[in-house]
């Protein structure tokens, strides 16, 4: 969920897709990770990431 909302453009926290699931931040850290890894898209998530901070800041 994490991934794919990022990946879409929709800013999601780590904490809001854990608590949504039941699990940690740490476990959505970890299996984000390696998804990431295995589906070799970790620059891409990065500069989607980026930008969706950097937006997230100028609304604030």
């Amino acid at each position: 969920l994490y991934i794919s909302a990022i990946m879409n453009g929709e800013y999601r926290s780590q904490r809001e897709i854990a608590d949504a699931i039941g699990v940690t931040e740490v476990t959505i850290r970890n299996r984000c990770k390696d998804i990431l890894e295995a589906l070799g898209i970790e620059k891409e998530y990065e500069k989607k990431l980026k930008e969706l901070e950097e937006s997230q800041k100028l609304e604030e």
